[in-house]
C-alpha cells in the first residue's frame, strides 16, 4: 500500500514537472514570436529609409555626410536586427540591437531636421508620405517592442518562481533581456538646452 501511494506522488511530480516545462517553452517561444513582430516592422523601417534618402538627394546635394549617416545607421541597424533575429532575447543581441537601434533613430532625425531646412524638399509630396510611413512604423514598433518586453517579463517570472525554478534550472532556461530604450547612466541624463 505504501509503495502506491509513493508511485502516486512520483507520478504527481512528473505531471507537474512536464506541465511546468511546457509552460516555460511556451513562453520561450511567445518571446520568439514577439520578436517577429519587431523584425517585421525593423524590415519595414529599413526599406523606406533607402526610398527617403534617394527623394532627399535630390534637394540635399550638399549634405552629403547626412546623408551617408543615415545610410551607415541602416546597415548596422540591419546587421544587429539579424543577430538578434537568431538569438531573440540574448542580452547582447538586445543590447547591439538597441544601440544601433538608437544610431539609426538619431541619422533619421538629423535628416527630417535638415530637411526643414529646404522648403522644396518639405514640399515634395513622396517625401511628406514616407516621412508619415516612417513616422507609422516607429509607432509600430513601440508597440512591438512593449509586446516583446511583456513576454520577457512572463518568461522571466514564470522561470524564477518557485517551485517552477527548479524546473527552469534543470532544464538549461536562461533569463532573457527586455529591450531597453538606453544602455547607460550618460544616456538617460536630462538634455540640456541652451540658447
Amino acid at each position: 500500500m505504501g509503495w502506491w501511494i509513493a508511485a502516486a506522488v512520483l507520478a504527481c511530480v512528473i505531471v507537474w514537472a512536464v506541465m511546468a516545462y511546457n509552460r516555460l517553452v511556451e513562453l520561450r517561444n511567445r518571446i520568439a514570436n514577439a520578436f517577429a513582430q519587431i523584425d517585421v516592422q525593423l524590415k519595414r523601417r529599413h526599406d523606406l529609409v533607402p526610398n527617403l534618402v534617394e527623394v532627399a538627394k535630390k534637394y540635399l546635394s550638399h549634405e552629403h555626410d547626412t546623408l551617408q549617416a543615415v545610410i551607415a545607421a541602416r546597415g548596422q541597424a540591419q546587421s544587429a536586427a539579424a543577430v538578434a533575429r537568431r538569438e531573440p532575447g540574448n542580452a547582447q543581441a538586445m543590447a547591439g540591437l538597441a544601440a544601433a537601434d538608437g544610431l539609426l533613430g538619431g541619422a533619421l532625425g538629423r535628416l527630417m531636421v535638415v530637411s526643414e531646412a529646404y522648403p522644396d524638399l518639405k514640399a515634395d509630396q513622396t517625401m511628406r508620405e514616407l516621412s508619415e510611413e516612417l513616422t507609422s512604423t516607429e509607432n509600430r514598433i513601440g508597440f512591438a517592442r512593449q509586446a516583446f518586453n511583456d513576454a520577457v517579463l512572463d518568461f522571466n517570472t514564470a522561470s524564477q518562481v518557485v517551485p517552477t525554478v527548479l524546473v527552469a534550472r534543470l532544464a538549461g532556461f536562461t533569463p532573457a533581456s527586455a529591450l531597453q530604450a538606453t544602455q547607460s547612466e550618460a544616456e538617460r541624463q536630462p538634455v540640456k538646452v541652451q540658447f
